[in-house]
């Protein structure tokens, strides 16, 4: 019995069952069960559809790659089994770097170019810009800075949950102070706060739940007695804004919450941001400890994204290591139009990848390899993925054969 999303792996299944439709609390039904003929027949199953009618690739227009685009360049790279002699990433474009397993990608991305980029970025105002594992790295200087977005927790503690992480919590808590009835109180938005203050719920202390230790089993978490769960006491559930408290709005999926806040353009940009990326089913009081890795990531890109129009955040380098794992078909599509608008906004993205729905979509790869261990660790080729299928190593050909099943391919 296998959890998984590759096609390959469903399409060779005996028998598949199918859970859904949607994520969250739009999900939990059996929605199909058998081969897959009987889930494309099923108009519910998403997985079915996904695979009876594929994305077309390219989904968005191949921005071009020449002599004037400005580019990383790295030469005399080595670590472990990496020897790279020289190398251009270009920037402001969407690069997937690609290889077999071992082929030395991580090695690439995260033990040359995010270790030395870290140091050289963060000291560009002073001090020794020394490198390691690599002769030269130039072509940064246009970098404000770079991040690897993981799929690590967003929060380790219940306090924390989609909404304070995107940002928007704060202007939340404001708008129900600004109310005729907060005022009349003497409420301020420090009332509105489930993680200090006097009008959060003295019994959880805000959290809406209580941990009870078990001496030889696993603790249980249960429902605060005092508050019900809603994080707050009474007199600060009696100010309502629109008719709603402000355990009513932690309470709201994104979905529901991009309508109710659709007269405010700071909280709706965030809010509808998340529901594009395939998180409508999730509240905004959800504990962060409780999400997925891929929901995790997907968070921080949203993050990033409700951030990419700031005139003073300056041009960033995403690095991204396998971000499609634990993704589903679906989810892998939204996962890529993100990708883009944050190239779209002027910034870069590098990713490792495996999944061949989001190499295809690449501007530009760079093919490592050609096998793992000691046979690999070279430039294979790179280029836009057209040009790729024209070669012989293994990312090349299960390219060619993944492009060659499309119903047709737009061209690039």
């Amino acid at each position: 019995v296998v959890v998984e999303h590759d096609e390959a792996t469903i399409r060779a299944a005996e028998h598949l069952i199918d859970l859904g439709p949607g994520a969250g609390a739009h999900g939990g039904r059996l929605v199909a069960e058998g081969r897959l003929t009987d889930l494309k027949r099923n108009r519910d199953s998403i997985t079915g559809r996904m695979i009876k009618s594929p994305p077309l690739h390219p989904q968005f227009e191949r921005r071009t790659v020449n002599a004037i685009t400005p580019s990383l360049t790295l030469r005399g790279g080595s670590l472990h089994n990496l020897r790279v002699r020289n190398l251009k990433i270009p920037l402001e474009r969407f690069v997937c770097v690609t290889g077999v397993s071992g082929s030395g990608k991580s090695s690439l991305v995260r033990g040359v170019l995010a270790e030395n980029l870290h140091r050289l970025v963060g000291q560009r105002k002073g001090g020794a810009k020394t490198l390691t594992d690599c002769a030269t790295l130039d072509g940064y200087q246009s970098l404000a800075r770079v991040l690897e977005v993981d799929q690590t927790p967003i929060g380790k503690t219940p306090r924390s949950c989609p909404a304070t992480y995107v940002g928007i919590w704060t202007v939340i808590r404001k708008l129900f102070a600004q109310t005729p009835e907060a005022r009349a109180r003497g409420f301020d938005a420090s009332r509105f706060s489930f993680n200090t203050g006097a009008g959060r719920c003295a019994s959880c202390e805000g959290q809406g739940v209580k941990r009870i230790e078990m001496s030889f089993m696993a603790d249980v978490v249960v429902p605060c007695e005092s508050c019900g769960g809603a994080r707050f006491n009474l007199e600060t559930l009696e100010v309502t804004w629109r008719g709603k408290t402000i355990s009513d709005v932690l309470a709201m999926n994104v979905s529901t919450a991009v309508k109710f806040f659709t007269v405010h353009s700071k909280i709706h940009r965030a809010l509808a941001l998340l529901d594009e990326v395939g998180l409508g089913y999730l509240t905004l009081g959800q504990q962060s400890p409780t999400l997925s890795g891929g929901e995790a990531q997907r968070l921080k890109l949203v993050t990033e994204l409700a951030k990419a129009g700031s005139p003073r955040g300056g041009k960033t380098l995403y690095l991204l290591d396998e971000p499609t794992v634990g993704l589903h078909i679906a989810d892998v599509e939204r996962l890529t139009g993100v990708l883009h608008r944050l190239v779209d906004a002027g910034h870069s993205v590098v990713v490792i990848e495996h999944n061949l729905d989001l190499i295809a979509e690449a501007d530009w790869i760079v093919d490592v390899g050609p096998e793992g261990g000691a046979r690999g660790g070279r430039i294979v080729a790179t280029g836009a993925p057209e040009r790729l299928i024209a070669r012989t190593s293994p990312t090349a050909r299960a390219l060619a054969d993944f492009l060659a099943t499309q119903p047709a391919m737009r061209p690039g």
